[in-house]
C-alpha cells in the first residue's frame, strides 16, 4: 500500500516537473505559422490571415548595416518578433551587435531565452558567469561561437585592433534583456541600500545614477 502511494506521488512529481519545464519555454505552434498582424487593434498578437501571407512575410531586411552606437561602442540591432512579425510563434530571434575597437557589452542577461553567439568579424573577450559566481570567459574570434545559458549574465568586449560584429540567436521570439549596471543604478532603488550594498559613498551613487539612469 505505501509503495503503491509513493509510486503515485513520484509519478505525480515528474508530471509536474514536466509541465513546469513546458511552461518554462515559448509554446509550441500549433499551426504552421503564424504572421503576426501588425495591424489589430488587439494586444494579443493575433494571426494574419493565411491568404494574404506571401514570402515577403518571411523575410526581414533590417540588420544589413550596424545600428546607432552607444557610449559603450555598441551598436545592438533585436529581430523578434515585435519588428519581424514573420517569427511570431516559432519561438526564435536574433540580435546583431557591432563593436568599436575596445567597445563593450555591458553585463546583463535574457530572462527568457539560451543564446548563441557566433563571432562575424573581430576578436572578442566574451563570458558568462554561473549562479556560484564563476566566470567562463575567453577571446573568441572570427568563426567561433560561444553560448550563453538562459538566465545567467554575459557579457562581450571588443579586444581586437578592428571593429567587430556578432551574431546572437535566442530559443525564443522574445528573450528580453535586462543590463545590470542600468537594472541597479537607474532603476530608482533606494540610494541608501545602494551605498549599504556597494560600500559607496552617497555622492558616488550619485553620480553612477545620474549617469546610468534613464534621460
Amino acid at each position: 500500500m505505501c509503495r503503491t502511494i509513493l509510486y503515485k506521488m513520484v509519478v505525480l512529481f515528474f508530471i509536474l516537473l514536466n509541465s513546469y519545464v513546458t511552461r518554462a519555454s515559448d509554446p509550441d505552434p500549433v499551426q504552421d505559422f503564424c504572421i503576426a498582424n501588425t495591424e489589430s487593434a488587439s494586444r494579443a498578437k493575433q494571426c494574419k490571415n493565411s491568404s494574404l501571407v506571401t514570402v515577403e512575410d518571411f523575410v526581414y531586411a533590417g540588420i544589413k548595416v550596424p545600428g546607432k552606437f552607444g557610449p559603450t561602442g555598441l551598436s545592438a540591432v533585436s529581430v523578434n518578433s515585435n519588428v519581424f512579425p514573420g517569427l511570431n510563434t516559432l519561438g526564435v530571434s536574433l540580435v546583431r551587435a557591432d563593436f568599436e575597437v575596445g567597445g563593450v557589452n555591458v553585463p546583463h542577461f535574457h530572462p527568457r531565452a539560451t543564446e548563441i553567439a557566433f563571432v562575424l568579424e573581430g576578436t572578442i573577450y566574451s563570458g558568462f558567469v554561473d549562479t556560484n559566481n564563476k566566470v567562463f570567459a575567453k577571446v573568441i574570434k572570427k568563426g567561433e561561437v560561444m553560448v550563453f545559458p538562459r538566465g545567467l549574465v554575459h557579457f562581450q568586449m571588443n579586444v581586437g585592433d578592428t571593429p567587430a560584429t556578432i551574431l546572437g540567436s535566442f530559443d525564443s521570439q522574445n528573450p528580453g534583456s535586462q543590463r545590470i549596471p542600468a537594472a541597479i543604478f537607474g532603476s530608482g532603488i533606494k540610494e541608501k541600500l545602494l551605498e549599504k550594498a556597494f560600500g559607496m559613498s552617497s555622492k558616488e551613487i550619485s553620480k553612477l545614477k545620474k549617469k546610468l539612469g534613464p534621460h
